[in-house]
């Protein structure tokens, strides 16, 4: 009898031990297995795009997020906000206290800039002379286009702002002024940018990337002397680049300048110089106002009476690849101009990641998923920022879907430390129906990013902060809205799911300590002083 009693009892405690194994042990890891909504990877036959989430789920819980240092979307010291983007940048995570600048950690200095602003006022000056007495002579008149030297102007304050961290401030009033500046500004001249007049009479058809001129972008100088780089539509909001399209034949966007614009600022990643949208008179503001005789001889009128114009250069210089305006009307991207080359040098170095810019070629990052170990034994890659920099600027191309980031610039007076500009956005934003995780390659192989964008990054999936809903917030602001298509705003909220879905494989492979990575690790190479914080 007491034997029957003691074999319920063993039975019993091990049923005991049993459940408790299961509920401790066994239910844990299959929860960090398959997180959240218990998605499972999704299946590559179905073209390799992720499940859709229900409008208000997200990856992270509001627990995970307090584990992060991240406060709970619900709590916002008890205030009422009417705008989801007002409330985001009232977050703290977007309000930590920059490092104190010293110096060498401004790339310009006022009293430069001012001298290099009256020279150039100058010479404007000088040649507006010449043109008048030209136009005198020639018995033609020419509007008058005076500028007055301002040291307030919206661009030179932005061009003072810069930094070693960013092109501006997050609480820089300045900024919204120069997108209006942009907007409102009368336009005194037009010509094409430099690299256009290098394609001029040198376009080689043997090549398979298109020249830029294809794209046509015009340098447009502004009243208060401002300069900014127009870049026209080409193609509608809702037209998809075609599938058999190559990312490098793809036409450029211009609201795709706008967008990456606000994304990379709702990132906090400030790399982007500010753009807006503008609709211009391509009669009254380039053809009148240029001096340049190649810009004014490509303009004709087409069969439907619109003023048209193309790109000078012996590859792309057809009609049907001009440019037209309704009749005279055109829209396009206002992208503010850094300072020049001459005052704040910058460098232009190859993407570790570049593709293949030929129709069979491909890189050794595409076939070796170990490419990584070798760029972290490389300089610059092997020290301070650059990777971690690199890796943001993934995320940024990847939520955008732009995969033509073959070079990035870094103002040479900050080194080793500074950062890459994000500039040149135009091929994002052509297809919302696929999610192109190639583009994601250096934080799949690498493995690691920056502590302050994996919060933000999970901040922006939580339904108070949707990124979607923030985007079409700070879009809606432009003068050209709707920048972005609904299906291109919902397709950002599932690309940043899967760059949360590729951080937290990476976490489970290799711990939270060796990927997410403290901010502001200095280099080597650099002064040893006490690091700040973002």
């Amino acid at each position: 009898m007491w034997m029957r009693r003691d074999r319920l009892l063993v039975t019993l405690a091990l049923a005991a031990v049993f459940s408790a194994d299961v509920y401790f042990v066994l239910l844990p890891k299959l929860r960090e297995k398959y997180p959240g909504d218990g998605c499972t990877c999704p299946n590559v036959s179905q073209g390799g795009q992720a499940p859709q989430r229900p409008p208000n789920s997200s990856l992270v819980t509001g627990d995970s997020m307090e584990g992060l240092g991240v406060s709970a979307p619900g709590e916002a010291g008890g205030k009422v906000w009417a705008s989801k983007l007002e409330r985001l940048f009232a977050h703290p995570l977007y309000n930590i206290r920059s490092p104190d600048l010293g110096h060498d950690e401004v790339l310009l200095q006022p009293e430069e800039l001012m001298g290099y602003y009256k020279r150039k006022v100058s010479r404007w000056e000088r040649h507006q002379k010449f043109y008048k007495v030209v136009a005198a002579v020639t018995n033609i008149s020419l509007p008058d286009q005076e500028v007055i030297f301002d040291p307030e102007v919206s661009w030179l304050k932005f061009h003072m702002g810069i930094n070693k961290y960013a092109l501006y401030s997050r609480e820089d009033p300045n900024i919204e002024r120069l997108l209006q500046d942009m907007l409102n500004t009368k336009v005194i001249n037009a010509d094409y940018t430099q690299d256009e007049k290098a394609l001029k009479g040198s376009c080689d058809c043997s090549q398979v990337v298109k020249p830029s001129g294809h794209h046509l972008k015009l340098t447009l100088k502004l009243l208060d002397f401002g300069k900014a780089m127009f870049k026209p539509m080409r193609q509608e909001r809702d037209h998809e680049t075609p599938e058999d399209f190559f990312y490098f034949v793809d036409f450029q966007r211009h609201n795709a300048e706008i967008a990456a614009f606000h994304l990379d600022r709702i990132l906090d990643f400030r790399r982007v110089p500010p753009v807006a949208g503008r609709r211009i008179n391509v009669t009254g503001d380039i053809l009148y106002t240029t001096h340049n005789e190649d810009l004014r001889s490509v303009f004709f009128t087409s069969p439907a009476n619109n003023t048209c114009f193309f790109a000078k250069c012996l590859y792309m210089c057809k009609t049907e690849y001009a440019v037209c305006g309704k009749p005279d009307n055109l829209e396009g991207s206002m992208s503010a101009y850094l300072p020049g080359l001459s005052i704040a040098p910058r460098i232009s170095i190859p993407n570790p990641w570049i593709r293949s810019y030929t129709f069979t070629g491909r890189e050794e990052w595409e076939v070796n998923p170990f490419y990584c170990d070798t760029i972290k034994q490389l300089y610059p890659y092997n020290s301070g920022n650059r990777l971690l920099n690199i890796i943001d600027m993934a995320i940024l191309d990847f939520l955008t879907g732009n995969m033509d980031r073959h070079h990035y610039e870094i103002f040479t007076k900050f080194g080793d430390d500074g950062f890459p500009l994000h500039i040149d956005n135009a091929r994002g934003f052509g297809k919302h129906s696929h999610d192109e995780m190639s583009i994601l390659a250096p934080l799949t192989q690498c493995c690691i990013i920056k502590r302050s964008t994996l919060l933000r990054l999970k901040l922006l999936s939580q339904e108070e902060f949707r990124l979607s809903d923030v985007m079409r917030e700070s879009l809606g602001r432009d003068a050209l809205r709707p920048i972005l298509s609904e299906p291109h705003l919902q397709a950002l909220d599932r690309r940043l799911l899967r760059v949360l879905r590729a951080v937290h494989k990476c976490v489970r492979k290799l711990g939270e300590a060796g990927v997410v990575a403290v901010d502001f690790v200095e280099s080597r190479t650099a002064t040893e002083r006490p690091a700040g914080s973002r």
